[in-house]
């Protein structure tokens, strides 16, 4: 009851004698000396890691359980980490927390953030092996690199017709489905491609 009452209150009765940094609770104190002696007291029995805290060890083992505690009441998605619910949730409400102080344009996470800022900053950390192109992204890199290997990973289930981004698969089933998303706004022509709208507006100039 004792240990309840000091951690609602505020209190911090368990103090470091290393650097004077207080607790709570004794079992988060136990936990912080592990950081100046090095000892790690919870050790998984699957992998053998081992962690300061029993919630560290709680959470990692949700990878060789695949348990997934935290559910997005949105669309069902399980997560491992309330931390990754949260950032998910973004997806459906829109928030952008994190700004580019460039141009001032929003990202969900911050890890998207740091990936755009390479645009302002023209740095290219992602080096094909190939032939040395760089890219901002490992995404971007990992795309590019089909044209090397010659994999076409996105199948065509009409003609099975193989290309190396989803988007041309996408562009390509139009072939196939008629639809003609881009129309002439003077003759009211359709075409599968706006860079065959483009060149066709020509007809009109």
């Amino acid at each position: 009851m004792e240990a309840k009452s000091t951690v609602h209150s505020g209190e911090k009765l368990h103090t470091c004698f290393v650097c004077g940094q207080g607790f709570s609770l004794s079992s988060n104190l136990e936990g912080h000396k592990c950081s100046h002696t090095g000892e790690k007291l919870c050790k998984c029995g699957d992998c053998g890691k081992c962690f300061n805290y029993p919630s560290q060890l709680e959470t990692h083992r949700r990878i060789h359980t695949g348990e997934r505690p935290f559910t997005c009441s949105d669309c069902g998605m399980g997560f491992a980490q309330l931390s990754n619910l949260l950032a998910h949730q973004r997806v459906h409400t829109g928030e952008r927390l994190f700004l580019c102080s460039e141009c001032g344009k929003g990202f969900i996470q911050s890890s998207n953030l740091l990936a755009h800022q390479r645009v302002h900053t023209g740095e290219r950390l992602f080096l094909c092996a190939e032939c040395g192109k760089g890219f901002t992204r490992l995404s971007n890199l990992l795309t590019h690199q089909r044209v090397h290997t010659g994999e076409r990973p996105f199948l065509c289930s009409v003609c099975g017709m193989g290309f190396t981004q989803l988007s041309s698969l996408l562009r390509h089933q139009q072939i196939h489905t008629g639809e003609r998303p881009f129309t002439c706004s003077e003759c009211g022509k359709g075409f599968i491609r706006s860079s065959h709208l483009l060149t066709h507006q020509r007809v009109h100039k």
